[in-house]
């Protein structure tokens, strides 16, 4: 009987997860395609100089750039903090940090088929008061001290300047060994901390086949005879390579003698046209983001949908204050937007991935406003204060959070208010299945038909790419 009932759960589990992947398997994969080719067409560096100071305008630039951004929460945290290296003052950083994690496409699209439009409006509405509270909250009362000592932090946390191939500003004009003065490097210093020792007398060309090359032009411009022989490896590591890889992959062999700038390098690749230039690329973003949040999506499936099945929505509801209660409105709604970032905190895994689990707390009886709140509070899980700490210190992440926070909670009370005061909150019965049965002849089948392949392919196109840059992920 025992057997029975656990195989019964365990039947009743992959069910779930199934009906789960198959639900959001489409509009996952055309949101971040979409996304991917946007971020392709709006590189970040491109607007990063117009958040130096914090204006309507730069918050409207900052929200646009994180909508096209990755929806990963922890890729989030790390370009924010680029930005702040970059000199974006902290309620321009904090406001692309809330915006690429709620304000994406992919999660839009999530909302809507999971939850409904309603779920939509409110994220929408709900991701832009949190933008203007935010960029209000972190201009007006971060402190100046405070941020002085994130600024601080940033700058000891940058890597220390080498002449291995860095800074070469300082370097004199009378050396011609490519302007790169190489006469102060000691001896145990010169190889740049690469072994040359096992390095063949003849591969000390650095690989290059120069074999046709007349004596005079052999140093391809570079003036190495102040250069000392322990110096002759050019900061390369070639300990392990065999005598036929010296090309280094570059054909020098129909270089003429007295031509040494018609290099010309053997490159295996057929050329694309311009459209499929640009897919491939955006294709390279689309492996990344799938490399980065495909794990976290997948936990967060697995996480809420063993809540959904373990969890009845009696459960849910004892969590929650009760409507019959007596409380003033303002009161429940406020307790319900608390909980809902309290619970965010401890569970929270992916941006999109906890959709599911916000369904979940929406059938389970909490309030409008609780709800968004919890989607809200992506940005102050446990994993993403730890990883502020890294890279802000203590004092201002806690400042960071507690205003945070804050904005959250403004944000659940005013989206509760409006949806609530307007009627446009959706009710149990007209909420969609927690958990649909997408298997059969429908919409959800003939597009997942569709973009399971298409995906896999894109995928595939994005992870060569990748590879062929030495990015593989």
């Amino acid at each position: 009987m025992i057997g029975q009932d656990i195989g019964g759960l365990v039947i009743h589990l992959f069910s779930t997860f199934g009906n789960m992947v198959w639900q959001i398997f489409w509009p996952l994969a055309f949101g971040l395609m979409l996304s991917s080719w946007i971020r392709n067409l709006l590189p970040v560096s491109s607007v990063v100089k117009h958040l130096g100071k914090t204006t309507v305008v730069s918050l409207g630039f900052t929200t646009f750039l994180g909508m096209v951004s990755s929806s990963c929460s922890y890729a989030a945290a790390s370009l924010s903090h680029t930005l702040l290296t970059k000199k974006a003052t902290v309620a321009n950083a904090m406001a692309f940090l809330v915006s690429s994690t709620n304000l994406i496409i992919e999660m839009f699209i999530v909302l809507v088929a999971l939850m409904g439009w309603t779920f939509f409006w409110g994220e929408v509405i709900g991701g832009l008061i949190l933008i203007a509270t935010a960029g209000f909250l972190f201009s007006r009362f971060y402190p100046k001290d405070v941020e002085q000592e994130l600024r601080q932090h940033l700058l000891d946390a940058q890597p220390q300047k080498s002449s291995c191939g860095m800074d070469m500003s300082e370097m004199s004009g009378d050396h011609s060994d490519c302007g790169m003065d190489m006469s102060k490097m000691k001896a145990d210093d010169s190889d740049c901390g690469m072994d040359m020792s096992k390095m063949k007398a003849d591969d000390s060309d650095c690989g290059m086949d120069m074999s046709k090359m007349k004596a005079d032009d052999s140093d391809c411009g570079m003036d190495m005879s102040k250069m000392k022989s322990d110096d002759s490896d050019c900061g390369m590591d070639m300990s392990k390579m065999k005598s036929d890889d010296s090309d280094c992959g570059m054909d020098m062999s129909s270089m003429k003698s007295g031509d040494h700038s018609a290099m010309k390098m053997n490159m295996a690749v057929e050329p694309q046209s311009a459209t499929m230039e640009k897919i491939t690329k955006s294709a390279g973003f689309f492996q990344m983001d799938i490399a980065m949040i495909g794990k976290e999506i997948l936990i967060g499936v697995v996480v809420s949908s063993i809540l959904i099945a373990l969890m009845p929505q009696d459960g849910w509801r004892d969590l929650f204050i009760s409507n019959d209660a007596g409380l003033p409105v303002w009161l429940h709604s406020f307790l319900d937007v608390i909980i809902g970032i309290f619970v965010a905190m401890v569970a929270y895994v992916c941006s999109v991935g906890n959709l599911i689990l916000a369904a979940a707390l929406w059938h389970g009886g909490i309030s409008f406003g609780g709800v968004i709140g919890f989607i809200l509070s992506d940005v102050l899980t446990i994993p993403m204060i730890r990883v502020y700490q890294k890279y802000y210190g203590k004092r201002p992440t806690k400042w960071m959070v507690g205003l945070l926070f804050v904005s959250i909670l403004f944000t659940g009370l005013c989206v509760d208010a409006i949806f609530n005061g307007f009627g446009w909150v959706t009710t149990d019965q007209t909420a969609r299945a927690l958990n649909q049965s997408g298997f059969g002849l429908n919409f959800t089948t003939v597009m997942n038909l569709i973009f399971i392949p298409v995906s896999i392919w894109y995928y595939r196109l994005g992870k060569k790419a990748n590879a062929s840059m030495g990015m593989s992920m």
